[in-house]
């Protein structure tokens, strides 16, 4: 049996193991030991002793410190009550607009993702602040747990991102250059999201009623409310690429910052405070179990030479580089059915990162590739998020919605997701929207 034949077969029982419902991490685990084992001959001293190996290297890198300090940054923010600062900020200035209030619980997962990194939080908390809103201007319920769907997975695409500290290290790239890169495709993302709340309130005028027009002196008090979150952004990300500090010193300070700002003017408590904590230490180590479960996996992926013998195959088959990346994008939605984001950048970006960067897309540069690549994989990875049958912030919104049936909030999210089709294809063919900011402000 070749090593690519035992390869594929490692993938199938992979996808078995989670049709079964074992954890992501613990699944990887097994296939990768067991890969392991069938290609050393069954040798469960070196098997031992790469496990050993493995976890050491793994976590003792220090760029993963990021990772507990950018989720503890969440955390206070979740706790400290930022999040309907930051609602109630949006909502002032386009509130009194036809669907108004559903594109400000948009904008602030925006903001909140600024200071969050991850997609479930963002929509679990712009949940619970902004569905009130909608039932008491009497949004339909399509459009209220849709547009909120949607509007949490900019969690993970607004820097800071845990999932791009995670591509970051895999694959050696600055998490810096990466942020940056982040930025204006994010932005398009949330404008996308707002046209097209527009778009199905002009179609569906009673699904989105106009609130009230607010006052400027109220919308400057709002909009001074959110200014120290805005600096805790500031701070992170220009921090970090501005080299005044690295990832990990940027996302202390921006985690002090953070608490600071939640307990005087979110009014966090002590008893708060111990939750954060607590909560930052469970997904902490969710996340590492998944990292090592995954460089199991690659290891015994790596001695079967699959990975190499797929990027030479690929460079050598002749295929437009075009085609081979919209076959690796409809991989990606494909593998959401089933799999969360985190799990599916570790599983393949070892296998299709070689592959990518063994191709030629315009003369783009390795480096240049390698970011490009990077955001282009994080947007369709996100699409996981809001399609069945997994769609993890469909269920946890509609969860928030009890009223609302399961079938309408994935009909509402569907406007959105033909949103995500149109990035995806422009920054496809447009490289430049996120390398724009990584030429302009680093080189």
């Amino acid at each position: 049996m070749s090593g690519t034949s035992i390869g594929l077969s490692m993938f199938g029982i992979l996808m078995l193991f989670l049709v079964l419902r074992i954890p992501i991490g613990i699944s990887m685990f097994l296939v990768g030991s067991g890969g392991y084992l069938v290609m050393s001959g069954g040798e469960w001293a070196g098997l031992l002793n790469s496990i050993k190996n493995l976890a050491y290297a793994r976590f003792s890198n220090y760029d993963l410190a990021v990772i507990p300090l950018f989720l503890l940054m969440g955390q206070f923010a979740t706790h400290g009550g930022l999040s309907r600062s930051l609602f109630r900020c949006v909502s002032s200035f386009v509130g009194h607009w036809r669907g108004g209030i559903a594109m400000a619980s948009v904008g602030a997962c925006a903001g909140f993702g600024a200071i969050c990194g991850s997609s479930l939080a963002t929509a679990a908390t712009m949940g619970q602040v902004a569905l009130p809103e909608l039932r008491r201007y009497r949004y339909s319920g399509s459009l209220s747990t849709g547009a909120l769907a949607a509007g949490g997975t900019l969690g993970i695409l607004i820097p800071p991102s845990v999932p791009l500290v995670i591509y970051a290290v895999l694959t050696q790239e600055s998490i810096g250059k990466l942020f940056m890169a982040a930025v204006i495709p994010g932005i398009i993302a949330m404008v996308g999201y707002m046209i097209v709340i527009r778009l199905f309130v002009t179609l569906s005028p009673d699904a989105g009623p106009a609130g009230p027009r607010v006052p400027w002196s109220e919308r400057l008090r709002t909009l001074f409310q959110v200014l120290p979150i805005v600096f805790v952004f500031m701070v992170v990300i220009v921090g970090i690429y501005a080299g005044w500090a690295n990832p990990t010193e940027a996302a202390s300070i921006g985690a002090g910052a953070c608490g600071i700002v939640a307990m005087l003017i979110g009014g966090m408590s002590m008893k708060e405070v111990k939750e954060s904590i607590l909560g930052t230490a469970s997904a902490t180590a969710m996340i590492f179990l998944v990292l090592l479960g995954a460089d199991m996996l690659n290891t015994g992926l790596a001695l079967t030479q699959m990975p190499v013998e797929l990027a030479q195959s690929v460079k050598g088959s002749g295929l437009p580089p075009l085609l081979v990346m919209a076959a690796i994008l409809f991989i990606y939605v494909v593998l959401g059915c089933v799999m969360d984001s985190m799990a599916m950048i570790l599983l393949t970006i070892p296998i299709f990162y070689p592959m990518v960067m063994g191709l030629d897309f315009w003369g783009m540069s390795t480096g240049d590739k390698s970011i490009w690549f990077g955001i282009l994989a994080l947007m369709v990875v996100e699409i996981g998020l809001v399609h069945p049958p997994v769609g993890m912030n469909i269920y946890i919104i509609n969860n928030l919605a009890k009223d609302v049936p399961l079938t309408h909030t994935f009909k509402g999210v569907m406007p959105f997701l033909a949103s995500d089709l149109v990035r995806i294809l422009l920054l496809l063919f447009f490289p430049v929207l996120a390398l724009y900011a990584v030429h302009t402000f680093g080189g």
